[in-house]
């Protein structure tokens, strides 16, 4: 008698798990080299994946644009079917992970860059408590932090802004205050009163755009009706800090970026009336996709700690 298999898998393409990887990496990140970067793999070798996919099923998958890649429309709904069944292999991973009792599994979160100085640490309890737990972190600038969140890369989000138009559970796990600092011999770092309006004469640095810190400055400038252009804008929190102890200007940063005593860094914080900025951190994560073990027990773990109470709102 001959073996019956589910409807589809009789006719099921030799292809195998690398290939489908190698393909969707590179329709969301359109090129091969940043594709193999992220999978850690020769560039070679990506392409020889391609190849031989494309090959046994006799499409064409990808198409040259510019430098990079496109996908065809068959090599997009190919690359969906493998981001769908990459989804379906993590939820497995982690039914398999709650039957261990989380003795293994993986935890993907995406971070804006800001939280670099502050996230590792809340983390840290975690990982020491559940070792075989695999933390993958991306830290990356705002305008990423939400396209991941679009593609469904992440788990976990930690970010000021999150975006509005996304079925996102929130929940604010710490302040997060905005100071405008200038170099520690800055004239005006002795001065006991500041007023916003009174500073745009002054050279401004700037994160690059997508920076959700940029961004929160841009508000405020436009509710009062202010015009400060910026003079440099700069790829890290620590390139800002360095150009503003130079002083080539003034910038506004996270007080998370900063040390307790800003001075020992060659900065001050300048008393500015309206400042600090006041925000919030927030843990963010799909409402329309079920979180896994390790995420619950990690978010339980946090509220624990942080002692704050939870804002899950749709």
């Amino acid at each position: 008698m001959k073996p019956r298999f589910p409807p589809g898998l009789e006719r099921a393409p030799r292809v195998s798990l690398v290939q489908l990887r190698s393909l969707e990496a590179v329709v969301r990140l359109g090129s091969v080299s940043r594709a193999a970067e992220a999978l850690h793999l020769a560039q070679p070798t990506v392409s020889t994946q391609l190849r031989e996919l494309s090959s046994s099923l006799g499409l064409t998958l990808l198409e040259p644009h510019g430098r990079g890649l496109v996908p065809t429309a068959v090599g997009q709904r190919l690359a969906e079917c493998a981001r769908a069944f990459g989804a379906c292999w993590q939820a497995f991973e982690d039914d398999a992970a709650a039957l261990q009792g989380l003795r293994q599994g993986r935890l993907r979160i995406a971070a804006v860059t800001t939280t670099e100085y502050f996230l590792p640490d809340l983390l840290g309890p975690f990982a020491r408590r559940y070792p075989g737990i695999q933390i993958e972190l991306a830290v990356e600038n705002r305008d990423a932090v939400v396209a991941r969140l679009r593609r469904g890369d992440d788990e976990l989000a930690a970010m000021m802004r999150p975006p509005s138009d996304l079925p996102l559970a929130r929940w604010p796990f710490l302040e997060n205050p905005l100071v405008l600092i200038a170099a520690a011999d800055h004239p005006l770092a002795t001065r006991k009163r500041l007023r916003l309006a009174n500073l745009t004469d002054q050279p401004l640095l700037v994160r690059e755009a997508g920076s959700g810190t940029r961004a929160v400055l841009e508000e405020v400038l436009a509710e009062q009706s202010l015009h400060w252009p910026p003079r440099m804008a700069l790829g890290s929190n620590e390139a800002v800090k360095h150009a503003v102890r130079a002083g080539l200007g003034l910038a506004v940063l996270s007080r998370h970026t900063l040390a307790a005593d800003p001075a020992s860094e060659g900065l001050a914080v300048l008393p500015v009336v309206g400042f600090p900025l006041k925000r919030q951190w927030v843990l963010v994560w799909r409402q329309d996709r079920p979180l896994s073990l390790p995420a619950r027990t990690l978010l339980d773990d946090l509220r624990q700690r942080l002692k704050v109470r939870a804002k899950a709102v749709g």
